[in-house]
């Protein structure tokens, strides 16, 4: 037992309860405040953001982690404390690099940008939200900029890429990338062209929204997520936010002429949120009482959303349910028809909507984008059309307003920029997951059958339990004796896309 980290352990459950109290305000804003609520709310925010990066930035903490460097009191740690200490020496390393004062401001800005991004989505008014972006940018190179350490980061991309996925740089991502192009986008243009004549009109026809609804919370529960530890609400964009894991809360979005979106929305959330219920109780509410990063993330919801909500066992005991539910707009509907529907690989605007084999595609036109941003060779006013222009390269079409293009998703307006790699990496880590979890588990008989706890237990076993404690790499070695590996994802895809279209 250590009274060093005992000291520090006041610092840390203040900063977990500031970091709580900022999550609800973002968690309000997106599903139930009122929209003229923005501006005061994002002085709140401002003001506990200050303080957080106070808790953390100041002479006890730095005294107490010095204190903890020295072999003697490291070895009183045990290994979620230790684990705790490391994390929280890579936070101030970020923090103290800032100045506070912008850090507030920062926070400020962004939680009014939500409501404006909204609101410029809603009218296809991007000159709207642009001057809030520019800001966002401006301040995120600085802080880029500031953080930069020459022996880590080539550019100020990487500073950022950093935040979601440690280790992975604008040189991997470059190579990950290019495997995508190479093996991925002939292969494409090819499953395109066979599967053209699937018809899937039966998802554009009218579909009650309370049902929907109703549709939503059976298959969140039935994949996993526990209604005692968490609540499911409506946004624009959905998302999971956790406090801790008895609290996680998922969102959907719902359509009247497309069942699919909050099928597979809902499926790809409780992904995530099973990955915040299942971590370890003396991990949650500290540092790493969270998911190892964004890639590991993605790949638990796209793991749900794809390889299980997507496949043809998991719905044999389900479809019957959903046509009842549907039995005018489904019930001449055939499984393999649906199967087939579900993963016909349709080139389209809009990422979030998007089938699997073409999704990489939307996350590589806003890699090059960001690439171009943070290496200034491109303004915030020629964005939508370098968006345009991506999408015509990669995809074939063209967006036809700044709606469905470069104002559909809401993670800039977060600040969030090197987010969007992590969602390819987390395909691509589901994948290999995937190949793995094929080797220990009858996977398709767990999914026929309606068992998926086998597979959930594996995860937490393996994955989830774990919080931050092991970073991506260290979970994959642990568990398959292989780091990352982006070969698996595209055997996974030209396999089973393959089969599917013949």
């Amino acid at each position: 037992m250590s009274k060093i980290f005992d000291e520090l352990k006041v610092y840390l459950e203040r900063g977990d309860a500031l970091s709580e109290a900022q999550r609800i305000f973002e968690w309000d804003s997106a599903t139930l405040a009122p929209k003229l609520a923005d501006e005061n709310t994002a002085r709140v925010v401002g003001i506990l953001s200050d303080m957080y990066f106070k808790t953390y930035v100041n002479e006890d903490v730095k005294k107490c982690l010095e204190e903890l460097a020295k072999p003697e009191e490291l070895d009183k740690l045990t290994p979620a404390e230790k684990a705790q200490v490391k994390e929280l020496r890579r936070l101030v390393s970020d923090l103290e690099k800032l100045p506070p004062e912008e850090y507030r401001e920062f926070s400020e800005l962004v939680a009014r940008a939500m409501g404006i991004w909204e609101e410029a989505r809603e009218n296809d008014d991007y000159g709207k939200f642009a001057p809030v972006l520019e800001k966002i940018i401006e301040f995120q190179k600085k802080f880029a900029g500031y953080r930069m350490d020459p022996e880590k980061h080539s550019c100020l991309y990487d500073v950022l890429l950093d935040e979601y996925e440690s280790g992975f740089t604008v040189e991997k991502l470059d190579e990950f990338f290019e495997v995508i192009r190479s093996e991925l986008v002939p292969f494409i243009k090819e499953v395109v062209e066979k599967a053209a004549s699937v018809d899937k009109s039966y998802n554009e026809k009218h579909y009650d929204v309370d049902k929907q609804r109703e549709l939503s919370h059976m298959l969140a529960e039935y994949v996993g997520f526990d209604f005692d530890r968490g609540v499911m609400a409506e946004s624009a964009h959905p998302f999971t936010t956790n406090f801790h894991n008895k609290d996680v809360r998922i969102t959907n979005h719902f359509y009247e002429n497309n069942l699919e979106s909050a099928i597979f929305s809902v499926i790809h959330e409780s992904g995530h949120a099973l990955y915040e219920m299942q971590v370890a109780d003396e991990f949650t509410q500290t540092l790493v009482g969270e998911g190892t990063s964004m890639g590991m993330h993605e790949s638990q919801s796209r793991f749900f959303e794809n390889i299980v909500g997507r496949n043809e066992q998991f719905w044999k005991p389900l479809y019957g349910k959903l046509t009842d539910m549907f039995p005018e707009q489904l019930a001449s509907v055939s499984l393999e028809q649906f199967i087939l529907g579900s993963n016909k690989p349709v080139p389209g605007p809009i990422r979030t909507e998007a089938d699997e084999l073409t999704y990489a595609l939307h996350i590589l036109v806003r890699y090059e984008i960001e690439k171009m941003i943070f290496n200034n060779e491109v303004g915030v006013d020629e964005l939508p059309k370098v968006w345009k222009e991506k999408y015509e390269e990669y995809l074939g079409i063209t967006p036809t307003n700044d709606a469905e293009g470069i104002l559909q998703d809401v993670h800039w307006c977060g600040g969030d920029f090197g987010y969007f790699p992590s969602y390819a990496l987390g395909s691509a880590v589901a994948a290999q997951i995937y190949y793995q979890m094929q080797k220990v588990l009858p996977f398709d008989e767990c999914l026929e059958q309606g068992k998926l706890e086998p597979i959930r237990a594996y995860l937490k076993e393996h994955i989830h339990r774990f919080g931050k404690s092991k970073n991506t790499n260290e979970i994959l070695r642990d568990m398959m004796g292989e780091e990352f590996n982006p070969e698996y994802y595209v055997k996974y895809l030209k396999e089973k896309y393959t089969k599917l279209f013949r």
